[in-house]
Parts: structure tokens; sequence; C-alpha cells
């Protein structure tokens, strides 16, 4: 019984590692610089 529960706090522990990583992965996605192309020619933006 004890093993059962040690076993389900260290997935429950990989889960929220994993989905914190993914949440600051995303966020420094986010920044950075967008350069994009248009008719009005080049425009250059940070995020």
């Amino acid at each position: 019984m004890a093993r059962n529960v040690l076993f389900f706090l260290l997935g429950a522990a990989i889960v929220v590692c994993a989905i914190g990583g993914y949440m600051v992965y995303q966020q420094h996605q986010t920044s950075g610089v967008e350069v994009s192309v248009s008719k009005n020619g080049l425009s250059v933006q940070t995020k």
C-alpha cells in the first residue's frame, strides 16, 4: 500500500515538472523580435 502511494506521488511530481517546464518554454518562445514584410515596407517589433 505505501509503495503504491510512493509511486503515485512520484508520478504526480513528474507530471507537475513536465507541465511547468512546458509553460516556461512557451514563455521564452513568445518573447523576442518579430520581423514582417508588407506593402508598407519592413517592420521590426519586439514582443
